[in-house]
């Protein structure tokens, strides 16, 4: 998540950041994978996931929630901006955020020593997802989640740890995710690579100095919300400045996004099962609660809402203007009540 969209999210709401009382938390730590074998044959060299964690882990070590990092957020950016301990109370949880790779935190294009930039192996969802797990039982000793919860990439990663490990959590809650991107969401995606891409300071990718990619920025922050929205947040007078700012601002590193959006696009949980979507829901054992936003720009919600129809899985959907941000601090009342009540079921 870039700079400009911690200042947007900052501008979405007027709602106060407030400290729980009901959580501990930990600084920044990190996990040491070592060379980390990615689903392509490639390796992730002196491989490292951040985390940060909140609350205690129960005597059987039973009662984790897993909450990896949406598309370029890190742990820190979720511990201000998602606040999800409005839903989830971390003295009854221990909540382990965990950074995904190509958000900085992590082992990543922008932070690897021994594999800089371009040089950097690609990674998938489902490489995202045997990092945490290896994180988890290696590091944490933590061989069963109470819950896998994330939103927007997050949600991506929820939806195949449903099939990568489906008996290794009670509860599975994605939220603006999708089990396989469509054809607009992938269009889209495929527009945004391309003006990455093009864009000379980015130098396919072995640029010595972060390159100012306007267009990408806009490009990603004008799907965040919906029109009606912008049109009652911003005046026709103000796309000037906007745009300047665009122009001048600098961004997250571009090749940590390009990264991570390419892992988005090749998103599919049905690739395991000769591309039947229908027999990836088969394999899901874990309860399932899938929040989507009716009117998302980023995450289409159809994909998500046509694979609910697939499972015994409970279908809470969003409508409002704020589109790929409705779920913006668990503001939502029927959001935090979602995600409590399904947490709670069947203990």
């Amino acid at each position: 998540m870039k700079k400009s969209f911690i200042l947007a999210l900052c501008f979405l709401t007027t709602a106060t950041i407030v400290t729980a009382q009901n959580r501990t938390a930990d600084k920044q730590q990190f996990a040491s994978l070592g060379d980390f074998k990615l689903e392509s044959g490639g390796v992730i060299k002196d491989c490292r996931i951040g985390y940060r964690t909140y609350g205690h882990l129960n005597a059987a070590k039973t009662n984790g929630i897993l909450f990896p990092t949406w598309f370029h957020g890190t742990s820190k950016e979720i511990e201000l901006y998602a606040t999800p301990w409005k839903a989830i109370d971390t003295t009854k949880y221990f909540l382990i955020l965990a950074d995904s790779f190509g958000d900085g935190v992590s082992s990543s294009p922008s932070n690897s020593v021994k594999q800089h930039g371009a040089d950097f192996p690609a990674f998938t969802i489902k490489d995202m997802v045997e990092s945490e797990y290896q994180f988890l039982t290696k590091s944490l000793a933590v061989n069963h989640l109470h819950a896998v919860m994330g939103i927007s990439m997050g949600g991506f990663q929820t939806f195949q740890w449903a099939v990568s490990y489906p008996a290794f959590m009670d509860h599975l809650i994605p939220i603006v995710g999708s089990p396989q991107m469509n054809s607009f969401d992938l269009l889209n995606a495929n527009i945004g690579c391309k003006i990455i891409e093009a864009d000379t300071g980015f130098h396919h990718g072995r640029y010595k100095v972060n390159p100012v990619i306007a267009a990408g920025t806009m490009l990603l922050e004008i799907n965040f919300t919906t029109p009606a929205y912008r049109v009652k947040t911003m005046s026709r007078d103000g796309v000037a400045g906007y745009v300047r700012t665009s122009e001048a601002g600098q961004s997250k590193d571009w090749n940590d996004q390009y990264y991570q959006l390419k892992a988005c696009m090749g998103q599919d949980i049905s690739k395991q099962y000769n591309g039947s979507l229908k027999e990836a829901a088969s394999h899901i054992q874990a309860k399932m609660l899938i929040i989507a936003s009716q009117q998302d720009r980023t995450v289409s919600p159809g994909p998500a809402i046509e694979f609910s129809k697939l499972l015994p899985a409970r279908l809470l959907v969003l409508d409002t203007e704020l589109g790929h941000l409705a779920w913006i601090y668990f503001g939502d009342a029927a959001l935090k009540k979602g995600v409590a009540d399904e947490l709670a079921d069947g203990q």
